[in-house]
């Protein structure tokens, strides 16, 4: 850029946001002060995003930073409202969070009308295709009130935005999006959301290499009870049918004492839960240039005043002792497990790149389960990987039965462009692989069943969430296990951990009554 360039970019900055929108002529006039070639350079900040890019995975040092907004932002949505959809991971809905917060101190007013909204954000997830099927539906859906309101600016962000053959169909078959940002660029959502109220264009910025780690994010956070907390990003792992370390980027930690002044911070701030989040949670610590990993920080985190602790998700790989050590602590180190196993042939994990057998898998569980009789699993489980033959499914269910997992999410083999699972050539047909999820589910089904009915006629603790979404006049809360209890109790238990006495066992939930004055303040 020149300096004629810069000098006019200042003229931009220095144009109070707050009258951008509103005062068409001002747009007009603001665009016929900037010479042709600042325009194109302005309208065309188009970085596509390159799988290529985004395989390298070089050592690079990741740079800490304070976030503040610049004040040129903050009147931006002033009098305007704004509107995000979110589909997809934990991680998906904590970058929702931070959106909301940065749209917040930028003026904007949250609405879940979207003939209300000025902005709509739809923050995506690309890991099946059927998650990308519901966007691109949503996308078409969001046309008329473009039509109807030409004002209104329409976003497309999260983990599709980082597909290269996903920007270019909304490119070429969307023209109602304004704005398309990757998982790296969530930052600088003011700028960008500046841009596209200036820009003739659509703005695209992606940027296939991850940034650094941004502290101090803004964030608006869903209730007041419990809490995402993000402890690194990224994934390394890259195995063969995964998009994410793509979409991600490769595994960058923040640092412990930022993660533990968050805790603390809402500790102090009365939230009874924080579930500590990364796409691939117990590789925490390995970027860093000090011998401290998530076990470590776990153990630091358990002396805090908040009764709740969680982390998802995690790999087998990097589940280590030193993790087990401080999980077998237990006190606010809730005694769930989620421990994605995905097949259980050795040889079908092979070709998914998930670089562990079977026996290696059930080790681990063994070594868990010694040190933490109590602890319960969930897992993730893929059917109809390429050319899994019958018998290899069936080990998937046996190692089923040999760990006795009391749920899991289970799925058929998604495609997706770009891995190198994609292009493996597949002899299995549909209906075999919908009649395979289907033998699963039914085992899924049962054990879960068989779990919750150890349940009956003990009694509890619950963390109150909310009302029933099925019923206002009953109450639902999840146990220190995680299985979800609808119970009937006064709305003052609300936020708070109580005691109930389970009374029917169901497949997936639990009923009881509440003990009279179990409520326990905290």
């Amino acid at each position: 850029m020149n300096e004629k360039q810069r000098h006019e970019q200042n003229q931009i900055k220095q144009t109070n946001p707050s009258d951008i929108k509103s005062d068409q002529d001002n747009l007009n006039r603001l665009k016929e002060k900037t010479s042709d070639d600042f325009i194109k350079y302005f309208e065309a900040t188009y970085e596509p995003p390159n799988l290529r890019k985004a395989q390298k995975r070089g050592k690079q040092d990741v740079k800490y930073d304070e976030f503040q907004i610049d004040e040129q932002f903050q009147g931006l949505g002033k009098g305007k409202k704004y509107l995000i959809r979110t589909y997809g991971c934990q991680m998906n809905e904590h970058d929702t969070e931070v959106m909301s917060g940065l749209l917040e101190e930028m003026g904007y007013e949250s609405t879940t009308d979207t003939k209300e909204a000025d902005i709509i954000l739809l923050n995506t997830c690309a890991i099946r295709e059927n998650a990308e099927n519901k966007v691109f539906g949503e996308i078409g859906h969001l046309k008329p009130l473009k039509v109807e309101n030409p004002d209104l600016i329409i976003g497309v962000c999260g983990c599709m935005s980082q597909e290269e053959a996903v920007v270019n169909r909304i490119l070429e078959k969307h023209h109602q999006v304004d704005l398309i940002f990757g998982t790296h660029n969530i930052h600088r959502l003011p700028q960008l959301v500046q841009n596209a109220y200036l820009s003739k264009e659509r703005v695209v910025e992606v940027w296939s290499k991850e940034g650094d780690v941004i502290e101090n994010l803004p964030k608006r956070r869903q209730g007041k009870i419990k809490a995402w907390v993000n402890i690194m990003y990224g994934c390394d792992k890259f195995c063969t049918y995964c998009i994410v370390p793509y979409t991600r980027g490769k595994e960058r930690s923040r640092l412990p004492e930022d993660i533990i002044q968050e805790v603390r911070h809402l500790a102090a701030q009365g939230y009874k839960e924080v579930t500590l989040l990364g796409q691939n949670v117990n590789a925490y610590g390995k970027d860093l240039e000090m011998e401290y990993g998530l076990g470590d920080l776990m153990d630091e985190i358990r002396k805090i005043d908040i009764p709740r602790v969680r982390f998802t998700t995690s790999h087998p790989r990097d589940f280590d002792d030193r993790l087990i050590e401080v999980l077998a602590k237990g006190g606010n180190l809730m005694p769930y497990i989620h421990l994605p196993v995905q097949s259980g042939n050795s040889d079908v994990l092979k070709l998914m790149g998930r670089k562990y057998t079977r026996e290696r898998y059930l080790d681990l569980v063994r070594k868990i389960k010694e040190a933490i009789p109590h602890a319960s699993f969930s897992t993730d489980i893929i059917v109809g990987f390429p050319n899994e033959t019958e018998e290899q499914f069936q080990d998937t269910l046996s190692l089923y039965d040999e760990v006795g997992f009391e749920s899991a999410y289970t799925f058929i083999f998604s495609p997706r462009e770009g891995t190198p699972a994609a292009k493996f050539n597949d002899k299995i047909s549909m209906e075999e692989k919908k009649d395979r999820l289907q033998r699963l589910n039914a085992k899924v089904n049962a054990y879960s069943a068989e779990a919750m009915k150890k349940y009956e006629g003990q009694t509890v603790k619950v963390l109150v969430e909310g009302e029933s979404k099925n019923n206002p006049d009953v109450l639902a809360g999840y146990t220190e296990h995680s299985k979800l209890v609808n119970f009937i109790g006064p709305k003052s238990a609300i936020g708070q951990i109580v005691e109930v006495k389970i009374t029917e066992a169901k497949t997936w939930t639990l009923d009881g009554v509440m003990v009279e004055e179990s409520i326990e303040v905290s």
